[in-house]
């Protein structure tokens, strides 16, 4: 089992900076894909980004490409997001999930057994 816990999502002002964190308790993450998904009210659960336990590589949706970046910190077993030149419609719940092994990133929901609680982010213009 592994228990998410993610953190650090607030109002921000649009362009602003944001860090998330994700972090992991009960088994390491070192050997975890972790992925950053967002809702929107109304909205379905939608892939942010990923990254991949064998070789640390990340992957990013379109809308976030070149404003997000994920890292992680196996020492501290965290997952972190960070978000940079934030608009008004990265204004979601931010969740972090895991699945032991795999080899690729996936961006399907359902295809992550471990879940954080949410964390929101809301991005004023």
């Amino acid at each position: 089992q592994v228990q998410l816990v993610e953190s650090g999502g607030r109002l921000v002002q649009a362009g602003d900076s944001l860090r998330l964190s994700c972090s992991a308790s009960g088994r390491t993450l070192s050997r975890s894909n972790v992925a950053w998904f967002r809702q929107a009210p109304g909205k379905e659960r939608e892939f942010v980004g990923g990254i991949r336990w064998r070789d640390g590589s990340t992957t990013s949706a379109d809308s976030v490409k070149g404003r997000f970046t994920i890292s992680r910190d196996n020492a501290n077993n965290t997952v972190y997001l960070q978000m940079d030149s934030l608009k008004v419609e990265d204004t979601a719940v931010y969740f972090c999930a895991a699945v032991t092994g795999g080899l690729a990133i996936m961006s399907a929901p359902r295809l992550y057994p471990y879940w954080g609680q949410g964390t929101q982010v809301t991005v004023s213009s």
